[in-house]
């Protein structure tokens, strides 16, 4: 078995099949995205390169500026709510004693389905009329505060990231409670002695501690955000009038339905650039944070 371990053709063979895979699904595609954003390319003829018009199409593009805002909400939404509601949720279900693994599996239960299920689930819960929200704010006689929930411009997005986040909490919150665990019970144990409150306890200390992998779910939530896709197409497709649109179903659009097959990959390049300057941006502010601290 040592002379296995030591022996680089035994690496090469092992490693070998998941490099080709990362080459044929991932590397391969992403060039060739690459090269057909500076084309104009309708799927069927020969590529025609034409620079940088793919580019400031987009840029000029009111539509494209529509996608964007939506992702960005996607952001803002996951940061600015999510995040800080899957902490709180984290530290009350790590504060319960009894039926700890009931309610873990019952917040990480939405992550299991897929977001094709999901979407179809809360189609039927935000609609008008059988839907079970309409339904609910009926039997508590809230009547004027009942929408079409999909269709509306004032309430098509905010239920589609509602929908997004209820998804995703049970994964999130399983990286917190893990954080949460992994704490010394010594820390806790101190802090009650020196008569700290359970809130004075989460926000002094367990928070703080919290730090890293506070991070790391922003990180992930920028990323997911930047390439949403799936829950947009499978509960509004975009619509109403386009006021969900994010940009992978934008560009999902301008090639398979219209066909600009050229203008849909230089949007892929622009969700690449645009994902590596927001992460980028944000790892610049974490290590300046760190900077401050130490």
């Amino acid at each position: 078995m040592n002379k296995i371990g030591r022996n680089p053709f035994a690496y090469a063979i092992f490693t070998l099949p998941t490099l080709l895979l990362f080459v044929i699904f991932f590397l391969y595609p992403m060039i060739m995205s690459l090269r057909y954003g500076f084309t104009e390319w309708n799927g069927v003829s020969p590529a025609r390169f034409n620079g940088l018009d793919n580019f400031v199409t987009a840029f000029q593009d009111k539509y494209f500026w529509v996608a964007v805002r939506n992702n960005l909400y996607f952001i803002g939404f996951s940061v600015g709510l999510q995040i800080p509601f899957i902490l709180g949720l984290a530290l009350l279900v790590s504060k319960v004693r009894r039926w700890t693994s009931f309610y873990k599996t019952m917040i990480f239960l939405p992550t299991v389905l897929s977001t094709a299920v999901v979407g179809v689930l809360w189609g039927f819960i935000y609609h008008p009329q059988a839907g079970l929200l309409n339904q609910a704010l009926e039997a508590v006689g809230l009547l004027t505060w009942q929408h079409v929930w999909l269709a509306e411009e004032a309430t098509a997005m905010l239920s589609v990231l509602v929908t997004n986040a209820w998804q995703w909490i049970g994964f999130y919150a399983v990286l917190v409670l893990s954080a949460i665990y992994a704490i010394p019970k010594n820390i806790l144990e101190a802090a009650e002695l020196d008569g700290a409150t359970s809130l004075r306890e989460a926000w002094s200390i367990t928070l703080p501690l919290l730090r890293p992998v506070i991070m790391v779910m922003i990180l992930l939530s920028i990323t997911g955000a930047m390439k949403a896709l799936d829950i947009v197409f499978v509960m509004t497709g975009g619509n109403p009038y386009g006021i969900t649109e994010v940009m992978a179903t934008y560009m999902y659009k301008k090639a398979y339905r219209i066909g600009e097959y050229g203008y849909a990959n230089g949007i892929a390049v622009l969700i690449l650039l645009l994902t590596g300057m927001l992460t980028s941006l944000f790892g610049w502010f974490t290590r300046k944070q760190e900077e401050v601290r130490y």
